[in-house]
């Protein structure tokens, strides 16, 4: 008892105020406010981190600016009232905004990743951390964007990027730092598990877009969704990183579910082997790869059958493990949000024990 208060007082003589700033500040961003509202007291306890909202630029108020901080009621409602002259450029509102942690939440744009892409390297070199959500600037910058971190002793990090809180990458980097993954397979798009169902149900395709849409699982275009090109963008982020594939969105072979009928849907969920859309990447014996998205009939037996509503899973066959599958159950936009929380934690502690 009196060792956990002497360890507590520690970290509160140690205690650091991290400038945050929030590029993006939609559903993602709010729900990250609200989580690090939740885990105030946690934070400073357990971690010695403080924070403050120093940042916010979003399409519909621009680029606004507080450095000793935002009300966190007025971020909380959506309505941040506290203005200053709008910086001319991403640099100067960062240098402005005194950013610490970088969170860039903007919408996939799978074909190029911008400006995902140009919103990181400023953070980084600007000097801050950066937490991103975006998987478009793995696809297109990871060694560039990572090399720069690298270079500024910073950390780029992006674990909500996959699969909302799953711990896709930080299981390797943490837990598993030699293991060599062979393949992996994953349904990583919630929106088209969810319109699957519909139409299985006998709904039409318009109903289920509608219901993902509800629940805020979809992207900005949906088209990304159901046309395969989120999957895609995922697939190549799990390659690049864990398997140093450097695969490109060109080298993926896309199929949506666009080509799939109501009849087509019901039938194969009364045969017992409901489709899905399956992402996957393996790697042959003579080091080539094999990259691909499509909707496919999963037997009853497999592990991928059971992957309901926004549920997301993937499963890895490792050099020493013939299988290993992470599943995130019903995850909705806290369990993102979390993603970019511990990457907030793991960065800043990292960073400070060095």
């Amino acid at each position: 008892m009196c060792g956990g208060s002497i360890a507590q007082r520690v970290r509160k003589s140690n205690m650091k105020i991290f400038n945050l700033c929030l590029l993006g500040y939609g559903n993602v961003g709010r729900a990250l406010v609200r989580l690090l509202v939740e885990k105030t007291e946690e934070l400073r306890e357990e971690f010695g981190i403080g924070w403050r909202v120093t940042g916010v630029a979003t399409r519909r108020m621009g680029r606004l600016a507080a450095p000793e901080g935002f009300n966190v009621e007025e971020l909380l409602s959506g309505e941040i009232s506290r203005r200053v002259s709008p910086p001319s450029n991403v640099n100067e509102w960062l240098a402005y905004a005194r950013c610490d942690v970088l969170f860039e939440t903007t919408s996939l744009e799978p074909l190029t990743g911008e400006p995902a892409v140009t919103h990181v390297r400023a953070g980084l070199e600007q000097g801050a951390h950066v937490v991103t959500a975006n998987k478009g600037t793995i696809v297109h910058a990871y060694e560039e964007l990572s090399e720069l971190a690298r270079s500024r002793g910073l950390r780029f990090m992006f674990e909500a990027t996959v699969a909302d809180c799953l711990p896709v990458f930080s299981t390797f980097r943490e837990s598993m730092p030699t293991a060599r993954v062979l393949a992996f397979s994953g349904v990583l798009n919630s929106t088209t598990t969810l319109i699957l169902e519909e139409m299985a149900a006998g709904g039409a395709y318009d109903d289920g877009v509608r219901r993902a849409q509800s629940l805020g699982v979809t992207e900005t275009d949906p088209a990304h969704d159901v046309d395969g090109w989120d999957a895609a963008v995922k697939v190549c982020a799990v390659a690049n990183v864990l398997m140093r594939a450097g695969l490109r969105l060109e080298d993926v072979s896309r199929e949506g579910i666009r080509g799939l009928s109501v009849e087509d849907v019901r039938a194969a969920r009364a045969a017992g082997e409901p489709f899905k859309l399956i992402a996957s990447c393996t790697r042959d014996e003579n080091g080539r790869l094999e990259a691909r998205v499509r909707p496919e009939r999963v037997a009853r037996s497999h592990p991928f059958a059971s992957i309901t509503g926004t549920t997301l899973a993937i499963n890895f066959e490792l050099d020493v493990l013939p299988g290993l599958t992470l599943v995130a159950h019903a995850p909705d936009l806290k369990s993102t949000s979390y993603g970019m929380l511990a990457d907030f934690v793991n960065a800043v502690r990292q960073n400070r024990e060095r």
